[in-house]
């Protein structure tokens, strides 16, 4: 059996006019046995579904820009990043063919809120102001060491790759999911409340959404490894 195709939506970097994405999710990708395929943003829908067309699975990266608000009906708040239309608009589109497709989808940290966001949810615009949290959602390097806890549901595929209920986890965010999309179920919080994992209720098709980022711990934490690992195997799974 051929190795499963994965598509990675890039960033954009707008002083510079290029596409790019750190080389960690490629690399997690592919020593878990799956062939990697970088997906520019061209926000085109006949484009996005004829890659989806030849693709197995879908990973939805991390950004360093927030989704627009007016997707999910607010006003921007002052603490807002950048945002970038041809990311938001590449993931939507995204997973619009893998929802018809009955595609496996990953996301992880922006690529969470992105699902969230496509299925009718909100979010935190802002955890520190909004929320007033002490913990460290946004931490400094090095970004592979963990820097809070996080609770797994016991029943979850999560406590189960983890063997525990309770792991540490790097953090790089500083928004949050807020309402939860309808067929959506939180399955990991943060000591403050805030939601780190969701997992689609929709029997049809596998999609698992963590707000960590488990490719860049991917070469010292077991968990992580079992993560991807686990993600390429369910790809596999709906091949056959």
């Amino acid at each position: 059996m051929k190795e499963p195709l994965i598509l990675l939506p890039m960033r954009w970097n707008p002083a510079k006019e290029t596409f790019y994405l750190r080389r960690h999710y490629a690399e997690a990708v592919f020593e878990s046995g799956g062939i990697p395929v970088y997906v520019p943003l061209i926000p085109d829908e006949s484009y996005i579904d004829q890659l989806a067309s030849r693709a197995d699975g879908i990973i939805l990266t991390g950004s360093q820009s927030d989704i627009d608000p007016a997707r999910y009906g607010q006003q921007r708040h002052p603490r807002l990043g950048d945002v970038h239309e041809q990311r938001d608009e590449v993931d939507m589109l995204l997973l619009k063919s893998a929802e018809r497709r009955h595609l496996p989808v990953l996301g992880i940290c922006f690529g969470m809120q992105s699902l969230n966001v496509y299925r009718g949810g909100t979010l935190i615009q802002d955890i520190s102001d909004q929320l007033g949290s002490q913990i460290e959602h946004e931490q400094s390097m090095p970004y592979d060491h963990p820097s809070h806890r996080v609770a797994l549901s016991a029943d979850s595929i999560l406590a189960q790759l983890a063997g525990t209920t309770v792991v540490r986890v790097n953090s790089l965010h500083h928004q949050a999911v807020d309402r939860i999309g309808h067929g959506l179920q939180p399955i990991a919080w943060a000591p403050d409340g805030v939601v780190e994992a969701l997992v689609n209720t929709v029997p049809e098709q596998f999609m698992l959404a963590v707000q960590w980022h488990p490719e860049l711990s991917f070469a010292a934490d077991p968990f992580s490894r079992r993560l991807f690992a686990w993600f390429i195997e369910q790809v596999r799974e709906v091949r056959q």
